[in-house]
């Protein structure tokens, strides 16, 4: 009965019970010297992840349409907003909690304080396409205290108007001066800012060019207004078939393919101590896993390691074992989070888990 409940799962993308989650992490492996454990499993449909700034980790969801509060020490989160469209993205500037649902963005004033009775969500001006393609949002708050929100293509492929669509955005925080950082971004679920305050995106690669083509992407903004290719040229060497008008070299080419279908979301630089020194500065990037390949990929967690002048010097597994052998699903990371202690948390939507990885010496 729980293989059954397990494939139905995988096939219609749906949470499972939380208990679930108790089982799953004795099947995951993460290297020597590490353990993975549940944090919580009661978190339907997990998303992005933010920490407040006493230490309440906030979570968003996708089909759930909730947002969740876990405070230190608990398993039982508390929902603080509900009924929202696709509220995915959550982030958390000074004392306030943004959160991002399709075509809108809302803040919860002065959230740590009203966890039992939050406030109604605030809705901030800026307006964004209505479409669910896509649609979701990662957001996050950049050194330059400005907020960054994504916008995807409407579509797999095709060729929309670039200042609405396939996009990277900021703004001040009450909405103002909004301008687009990356152009030809076709659907960016997780972004982050490196020591040197530099923003790095992940970028899904387009379906129906087969299983093995084009990778999703790891990509570095060098300067605003960086042209990504999206749709003429994917993974910063396959001119697309249908839409390509320009080169590949007249792109941004991306710092490291990550495989294709993989469909990487989440990812952060790991800036704790916990972990061993030489996992500062590493990428840490969560795979969805794929939804039309005819052999599964992804499901896992990957560590990406970079030279001092920012270009790619391996990638490894880090975490695994959502995907078994047999192509069975035990889960679908979509987040990862350094928290406090330095240990790291990674959402999972299908299980309604946040799992923690940490240190404990070999």
């Amino acid at each position: 009965m729980r293989r059954q409940l397990i494939l139905l799962a995988a096939l219609l993308f749906v949470p499972l019970p939380g208990a679930f989650a108790a089982s799953v992490v004795e099947r995951l492996k993460v290297p020597e010297g590490f353990r993975i454990e549940v944090l919580s499993d009661q978190l339907p449909n997990a998303r992005a992840m933010a920490l407040g700034s006493e230490g309440t980790l906030f979570v968003g969801s996708r089909e759930a349409g909730k947002v969740y509060a876990l405070r230190p020490g608990e398993q039982r989160p508390r929902v603080i907003a509900s009924g929202l469209k696709m509220p995915s993205g959550v982030a958390f500037h000074q004392g306030d909690l943004y959160v991002s649902a399709v075509s809108r963005l809302y803040v919860l004033r002065d959230i740590e304080t009203h966890l039992d009775a939050p406030p109604k969500p605030e809705e901030l001006p800026p307006q964004f396409p209505g479409e669910t393609h896509h649609g979701w949002k990662f957001i996050a708050f950049g050194p330059d205290g400005k907020l960054y929100v994504p916008v995807g293509a409407p579509c797999n492929i095709c060729r929309p108007d670039r200042e609405r669509y396939a996009n990277l955005q900021r703004m001040q925080p009450d909405g103002s001066q909004r301008e687009v950082v990356a152009y030809g971004v076709r659907n960016t679920v997780g972004f982050d800012w490196d020591a040197q305050g530099r923003l790095w995106f992940t970028d899904n690669g387009r379906d129906l060019l087969g299983d093995d083509q084009p990778d999703d992407e790891l990509n570095r903004v060098g300067k605003a207004g960086d042209d990504f290719g999206y749709p003429d040229c994917h993974a910063g060497r396959i001119a697309d078939p249908e839409f390509a008008q320009r080169p590949c070299s007249a792109f941004v080419a991306p710092v490291a393919g990550l495989g294709a279908h993989v469909a990487a979301l989440g990812m952060r630089f790991y800036s704790g101590e916990q972990f061993p020194a030489e996992y500062r500065g590493n990428v840490f990037i969560a795979e969805h896993g794929s939804w039309n390949r005819s052999r599964k990929v992804g499901y896992r967690v990957v560590r990406v390691e970079l030279n001092a002048d920012g270009s790619l010097k391996r990638q490894s597994l880090f975490a695994e074992g959502w995907l078994q052998p047999d192509e069975e699903v035990l889960g679908r990371p979509a987040d990862v989070l350094v928290a406090a202690d330095g240990s790291l948390l990674v959402s999972d939507d299908m299980a309604g888990a946040i799992y923690r990885i940490r240190y404990v010496g070999k």
